[in-house]
């Protein structure tokens, strides 16, 4: 990677790039909108797992607030 990273960067234009070291994947490199994109699914998924936690009654942010300070 570090010889080629001129090459690894333009790959990881078209895939995501996985980095080895000693025989094991240690890293991957992607594209800047790749990762946006990543990071867009992972909000919807964290937004949809508040929003069932929320229909399950767990507490709200406030109370969970309110609960730790008052421990």
């Amino acid at each position: 990677a570090k010889n080629k990273f001129g090459s690894l960067l333009d790959a990881a234009q078209r895939n995501p790039v996985t980095i080895n070291k000693k025989g094991r994947a240690v890293a991957v490199i992607m594209s800047l909108e790749d990762f946006q994109h990543y990071e867009e699914i992972e909000d919807k998924f964290w937004a949809m797992q508040a929003i069932e936690a929320k229909k399950s009654g767990f507490l709200s942010e406030e109370d969970s607030r309110k609960f730790l300070d008052d421990l």
